[in-house]
């Protein structure tokens, strides 16, 4: 793939505002000025539209002290591309400003999977990662990702590629300046009462650092937690990364926000450290 690879924005003007301007105003609505900030190896954040989720994305990433680096684990919902993939170069942009993708930390993540595939297709309409661009860019202005899209069920292997992310951050001596975040939503359309039951669940195994039990309760359960997958790469990085604690900052459902409650979608926030 060409080096000018340009990953143009899919959901500005549709999941948040299309001007800079205009968008810096809303983050400001959403995010925590005076929280404390933690120095976390992983978080999870949702990728809904920031009238849904933003609050929960916008605190969450309050306190997190953003790093140079941010591995980007989303899931795949357009279908398009392969279902292990890391772009490994060009640019994202976004209303607030291009964003490099970190082409060495990138080449050599995928050097190190049997399973990630350098691909662009699964990344071009994708919402989930492009959302959480502009809250971070928020908080800091300059610094690289490296973007990976998964579609797949099969734990066994979003542990391995977890594994594989963690030790290539590792021989780069890169722990302290690697942020790696998951992107997910929670329950979908259903009754609130229903899907805080569900959720809490789900949020009860990712605190205790569990993929295993996390996989367990979205099967038993029925959860329909679109990001699950990207969720467990990422727990899996982040326990080999050192990561002993982790802690909910926000959890809100669509129907905190529009009042509607007999079908909603959950929101959480969450920080590994």
């Amino acid at each position: 793939m060409e080096k000018s690879k340009v990953r143009k924005p899919a959901a500005a003007g549709q999941f948040y505002p299309s001007s800079p301007q205009g968008l810096k105003n809303q983050i400001e609505t959403l995010i925590d000025k005076n929280a404390d900030k933690l120095n976390v190896i992983a978080c999870m954040l949702p990728h809904a539209g920031y009238a849904y989720s933003g609050a929960v994305a916008g605190q969450t990433a309050s306190r997190i002290d953003i790093k140079d680096k941010i591995v980007l684990l989303g899931p795949n919902h357009t279908g398009y591309g392969v279902p292990f993939s890391i772009m490994t170069e060009g640019t994202w942009q976004t209303p607030l400003g291009e964003i490099k993708i970190d082409s060495h930390l990138a080449g050599q993540i995928l050097k190190n999977s049997r399973y990630l595939e350098d691909d662009f297709m699964a990344h071009i309409y994708e919402h989930s990662l492009e959302v959480e661009l502009p809250i971070l860019q928020y908080f800091k202005t300059i610094f690289e990702i490296v973007p990976i899209s998964v579609l797949s069920d099969d734990i066994a292997v979003l542990k391995e590629i977890g594994q594989d992310i963690a030790s290539t951050i590792k021989e780069a001596n890169l722990k302290d300046s690697t942020l790696i975040v998951a992107s997910s939503d929670m329950t979908h359309y259903e009754p609130q009462a229903q899907a805080q039951k569900k959720d809490q669940e789900a949020i009860k195994a990712i605190l205790e650092l569990n993929e295993d039990k996390l996989m367990e309760k979205i099967r038993s359960l029925g959860i329909s937690m679109c990001g699950y997958a990207p969720v467990i790469v990422m727990l899996s990085a982040a326990k080999l990364l050192g990561a002993k604690n982790a802690q909910l900052i926000k959890y809100q459902t669509s129907g905190d926000v529009t009042g509607d409650t007999s079908k909603v979608v959950g929101y959480a926030g969450i920080v590994v450290y």
